[in-house]
């Protein structure tokens, strides 16, 4: 220990639960405080390693609508076992639900069933925005944007969906998901004879003049046939061939804008495994449509007209994203509502850069879009609204500001937590003074500054120390391998 610097060790876990597989990693991150001996703490992650991979199961169902808690526990109990480690020594971690397996109908109840496995626990159902940048960053996509100053497109292919998420420069610039993976046909026999497809399969398939049914046996060319098709579809919605009506119906939420050039792509998910390996072998190993779906890609215009980079991660990108880890860090010049802290697990929404150079009188619209990131089947989360800011607004812009984040944030402005807005810069005592008479003093607001945070970052943040000056933040960020 020299002044200040003091390390610490803590064990940190990730569990992923998707549509096809389940997983565990668990993680031994190094924390140091970095702050001078004059200044408030601030205490990062210096070092990072994965310590144990789990075996990749398939996600234990009890129908084609419900996942096997009770299974999916003992699972992961079992490798807790594997692994030697129990559960009061992981200091943190994350339990994430992904894919089609967030859709299932007892999703809440599996979360429930695991959150005990660990002490303060990120639990969260990821929506398909979500999960594609936990992905894309776990992938590497993230880190490459940024230190390549391009633009990075990562999909990652699992079992029900193909998530995407667009990095310009270390930064999210767009989202989208598609109803295309690899378990979205599978084979009872092992020779082709389907025991299921999805309804959006069965729909395109329709599309392409064939009918396809339960029980019924596919020959190699039919299949080879509808995963080219599926892979047309992802070329459709990265822009290198024209869109078809097809593209709309696979879509799970949104459209990628297009509106931009794509420099690199890279591939994560079960289905990744496919397209780099070697494309002989047994079409059914999986029993599924997975190894046709990568070989299409592979044969694809994807890799023809864009530069691939090998993913750092790829059936696990999801899972090594999931473990957490906090950074404790003191806000000051704060705005707080009397009594609502502390508050735990708030996921942040943070504007990119190309957002802020918006007129402010576009600022809420901005908001308003990227709010929808956190909605999943209708139901709404708190959310900490993020931006780096400015020191040099005057009061006519802090004004408009403030009014386009309420406008913003109104589909949370209904729930009975308070506004939440998180600014790097040195601006949250008028900002929160302003929201708060806008408001007209009947929504809590805490406004809070000089804490730099992520996308899909979570926060807790706790009672006000120092005559209500300063609050201890903690930011839980997602841990990405590069």
């Amino acid at each position: 220990m020299t002044g200040n610097r003091v390390k610490e060790k803590i064990l940190s876990v990730g569990i992923d639960i998707g549509t096809t597989t389940t997983q565990l990693v668990f993680s031994r991150l190094t924390l140091e405080n970095t702050a001078s001996l004059v200044t408030v703490p601030r205490i990062e992650i210096i070092a990072k390693e994965v310590v144990f991979r789990s075996t990749i199961h398939f996600t234990p169902l009890k129908s084609q609508h419900e996942i096997d808690e009770q299974r999916v526990r003992e699972l992961i109990e079992r490798e807790y076992q594997s692994a030697g480690i129990t559960p009061e020594q992981v200091q943190t971690g994350a339990i994430i639900i992904t894919g089609e397996a967030a859709r299932k109908q007892n999703a809440e109840s599996v979360l429930r069933a695991l959150s005990g496995l660990a002490g303060e626990f990120v639990v969260a159902t990821a929506g398909p925005t979500l999960e594609g940048i936990i992905a894309g960053k776990g992938a590497g996509a993230e880190q490459e944007s940024k230190k390549r100053g391009a633009t990075v497109v990562n999909l990652d292919i699992g079992g029900g969906t193909t998530n995407i998420a667009v990095f310009r420069n270390g930064e999210v610039l767009d989202t989208a998901c598609l109803d295309i993976g690899g378990r979205l046909i599978r084979f009872g026999d092992g020779r082709g004879e389907v025991n299921y497809i999805a309804d959006k399969l069965r729909s395109l398939t329709r599309s392409m003049n064939l009918s396809v049914t339960e029980n019924q046996t596919l020959s190699s060319g039919v299949i080879e046939t509808i995963a080219t098709r599926m892979a047309g579809i992802i070329e459709e919605i990265l822009g290198l061939v024209p869109a078809s009506p097809q593209l709309a119906t696979m879509l799970t939420d949104h459209d990628l804008k297009r509106d931009y050039q794509i420099d690199y792509v890279s591939f994560s998910g079960g289905v990744a495994d496919c397209i780099n390996r070697s494309q002989s072998g047994d079409d059914f190993r999986y029993g599924d449509i997975g190894v046709a779906l990568g070989r299409a890609i592979a044969n694809s215009k994807i890799p023809q007209k864009l530069q691939v980079l090998e993913a750092v991660e790829t059936i696990r990108a999801t899972v090594v994203g999931a473990g957490s880890h906090t950074t404790a860090i003191s806000g000051s010049t704060i705005s707080v509502s009397p009594g609502v802290l502390p508050m735990q697990n708030i996921p942040v929404l943070k504007l990119s850069a190309e957002d802020e150079t918006l007129p402010l009188e576009q600022w809420g619209e901005a908001i308003l879009r990227k709010v929808q990131w956190f909605n999943l089947g209708g139901e709404k989360q708190n959310l900490a609204l993020a931006f780096s800011g400015t020191r040099n607004l005057g009061f006519s812009e802090v004004t408009t500001l403030a009014k386009e984040i309420i406008q913003g944030m109104k589909e949370v402005l209904c729930k009975t937590c308070p506004l939440v807005v998180v600014i790097e810069k040195d601006l949250a005592k008028v900002m929160g003074q302003t929201l708060r008479s806008q408001l007209e003093f009947k929504k809590d607001v805490i406004c809070i500054d000089t804490i730099k945070v992520e996308n899909g970052d979570y926060i807790d943040i706790g009672r006000e120390l120092v005559d209500g000056n300063v609050v201890p933040v903690i930011v839980k960020t997602l841990v990405f391998n590069y």
